[in-house]
């Protein structure tokens, strides 16, 4: 009766030990993967021309605001001037974490790259690509799609 216990523990535990090495290896393909993860900085999100995006008296020249589109998809909006406006994809070209604005430049918080907030380029990496960039213009004090 002893080795038959025996057998059942060592069973439970070789079993408990791979199920935990398959989940640490999910885990870490997820976080190390060079990939950006489906449907991130590809293409830009789409929006309808017309679309508001934000109110460009919400942003001072220089800074960028964190948008969304109609349909949910993340967007960065920047006052690049008196009365024009610039956008871009919200998702890292690196990873496709969803980058935040810092004065004039975009940051990701996963692994620190920043793009410049008035054109989405590349100022740091691990990001090579810059963020795509989504055709507005402002129609009534308002930043719309074009």
């Amino acid at each position: 009766m002893t080795a038959e216990l025996h057998s059942r523990r060592t069973v439970l535990t070789t079993g408990a030990a791979v199920a935990g090495a398959a989940v640490g290896a999910v885990a870490l393909t997820a976080c190390g993967s060079e990939a950006p993860s489906s449907g991130s900085a590809a293409a830009p999100p789409a929006a309808a021309p017309g679309e508001t995006l934000t109110a460009l008296s919400d942003i001072e020249i220089g800074q960028a605001k964190a948008a969304k589109t109609a349909d949910g998809k993340d967007v960065i909006v920047t006052r690049t001037a008196e009365g024009t406006a610039a956008a871009f994809s919200a998702i890292c070209t690196h990873q496709g974490c969803a980058v935040v604005p810092a004065g004039a430049e975009l940051k990701c918080p996963c692994h620190n790259s920043i793009f410049d907030a008035a054109t989405g380029a590349v100022k740091k990496g691990p990001a090579d690509k810059p963020l795509p960039s989504i055709a507005v213009k402002v129609a009534n004090g308002q930043v719309v799609t074009a």
